[in-house]
């Protein structure tokens, strides 16, 4: 991926990030502003993969509280969860 591609795919993800639940949107303004732009292709295409589990669903997992649905998404819930 070239990096303008890259740079998009940043863009979107920040765009996604954005929900319904004030504290999932803390928690997920918080590890974009630490971990966005140091995350790669392959990262980024697991943070979309997480994004589209429901709001509920996503804290529940970010917060410990159910484990991640599959070991492919369970790495960048392991970063969320390091914050």
């Amino acid at each position: 991926m070239d990096k303008e591609m890259l740079a998009k795919a940043r863009e979107r993800a920040r765009w996604h990030s954005r929900r319904g639940l004030l504290e999932l949107d803390l928690l997920l303004e918080k590890f974009l502003a630490q971990r966005l732009e140091h995350m790669d292709a392959n990262e980024l295409q697991l943070y979309d993969e997480m994004l589209l589990l429901p709001d509920n669903e996503l804290l529940d997992i970010a917060m410990g509280r159910k484990a991640p649905p599959d070991d492919r998404t369970g790495a960048i819930f392991a970063l969320l969860r390091a914050l």
